[in-house]
């Protein structure tokens, strides 16, 4: 357990002294970025998943 406890305090050691933290602009710009880019490629998914849907019932309905 002491083995834990000290990998731990070491690691909140790190990120307190060693990690450069972004500032609060840059966080803000790029959380913007992965949010609209999140809503384009959910989009597109739905988009493909949509055409596949209807090709695959038009084919089930060619072969009935």
């Amino acid at each position: 357990m002491t083995k834990v406890v000290n990998y731990i305090s070491e690691a909140f050691q790190e990120l307190k002294t060693n990690v450069t933290w972004p500032v609060w602009a840059d966080v803000q710009r790029l959380t913007i970025i992965v949010a609209v880019f999140s809503i384009i490629f959910a989009l597109l998914t739905w988009g493909v998943d949509e055409i596949f849907t209807k090709a695959i019932a038009g084919f089930f309905n060619i072969i009935k």
